[in-house]
């Protein structure tokens, strides 16, 4: 065993009902003066952006809002959010919202004082090296679902609409100074995305866990992570009220966020090309791949899921594990097929090609090649789960 290791954990992380209110002086205190708010238009309009707004605006912190960022932002968001930025004289970026919110929030962030080009900053190896690091404004998080975890990454996904293939934007100074974690946030989160969002978090734990290397932090953490969705995410889809149940999950979200820096799989390199060719809900396209990417690596991962197993209270070793997920996504309205979900099974070539080249293939416990990986979209795709 390789025991070298490098391990970072996030920011400065706010937990806590009505802890919105605090907007301000965690703002002021990441050193902004005139913050641009970035959001997306599914929230622009509800009462809690035009709070934030006037408590900034009150607060003597004169705010404005970008709210032109798509689910699954491209190149052309980032731009357009820059745009406002420098017009406007900002000199710091709040990112207010899901996933998609949060990630353009960030790389308008990131690029706000760069002059080379976006994609010169891709994750690629140390590609994020080329970047002023005087030129990145500050940046705070406001999730509002419980899913991505964005809120304590260094990085940003962004859709390049000359390829349709997502692509991480990834520099250390992009992680946020605070993330603001208001369970109250989400409550008004329909149960069908509360779901969505949820698998993603489990996927991210699940994943991590999964992933080879010597990173017992990042394991640790993921293991809970998992626990919380176990007993938290039924509770938040069921009664979307439930504060405890709120709070928890979105403790999960920021959890897996965290762990995931130890690496993904493969149900995140096929989802990232059906979500970015076909516009699928990220979250929920994982957690149709899930039991069909967990049978294919079994023969790696076996005892790994039997402590996960143990830990989550399961009579039973990997089968244990895979009947819960099952249950869980049955339990949660999860599509058991690709085609349940209305993915466009036909594109199963051109899925399985994007997925060998995604930044997440890397770190799935078995090497995916493209025989594996046709395998696991063909199983998906029909609902056939071949134990064993």
């Amino acid at each position: 065993m390789n025991l070298t290791g490098n391990w970072n954990y996030p920011t400065s992380v706010r937990f806590g009902p009505g802890r919105i209110r605090e907007l301000p002086e965690f703002a002021a205190a990441a050193g902004m003066k005139r913050p641009l708010l970035v959001t997306d238009p599914g929230i622009s309009g509800l009462p809690m952006i035009a709070a934030a707004l006037a408590s900034l605006r009150e607060a003597g912190l004169p705010a404005e809002k970008f709210d032109g960022v798509q689910a699954n932002p491209v190149a052309a968001n980032v731009e357009a959010g820059l745009a406002v930025y420098r017009s406007g004289g900002h000199d710091g970026v709040i990112a207010f919202g899901g996933g998609s919110a949060l990630d353009a929030g960030k790389v308008i962030a990131f690029m706000a004082g760069q002059t080379r080009p976006m994609w010169d900053f891709e994750d690629v190896g140390d590609w994020w090296t080329r970047a002023n690091p005087d030129g990145i404004a500050p940046i705070v998080a406001v999730p509002t679902t419980s899913g991505t975890g964005s809120e304590v990454g260094r990085a940003g996904v962004i859709t390049d609409e000359t390829t349709h293939t997502k692509k991480i934007i990834f520099h250390p100074k992009m992680m946020p100074r605070t993330a603001l974690l208001d369970p109250e946030l989400t409550v008004g989160l329909p149960a069908t995305l509360t779901a969505g969002v949820g698998m993603d978090a489990l996927s991210h734990c699940l994943e991590a866990y999964c992933a080879p290397g010597f990173h017992p932090l990042a394991d640790g953490i993921a293991l809970e992570g998992m626990r919380l969705v176990k007993d938290y995410l039924p509770r938040a889809v069921r009664t979307g009220t439930d504060i405890e149940a709120r709070g928890m999950m979105m403790a999960a979200a920021a959890m897996g966020a965290t762990a995931f820096q130890k690496g993904l799989g493969a149900m995140h390199a096929l989802s990232h090309p059906l979500g970015s060719l076909h516009g699928t809900h990220h979250g929920m396209t994982n957690a149709v791949f899930m039991p069909y990417v967990l049978e294919h690596n079994r023969a790696a991962i076996s005892e790994r899921i039997a402590r996960a197993a143990a830990y989550l209270g399961l009579a039973g070793d990997f089968d244990a594990f895979l009947d819960w997920v099952l249950r869980l996504r049955q339990e949660v309205g999860v599509p058991h097929t690709l085609i349940a979900l209305g993915a466009p099974v036909h594109a199963a070539a051109t899925i399985v090609e994007m997925a060998l080249v995604d930044p997440t293939a890397g770190s799935n416990p078995v090497e995916l090649t493209r025989e594996g990986a046709r395998k696991i979209f063909d199983a998906a795709a029909t609902g056939t789960l071949a134990r064993g």
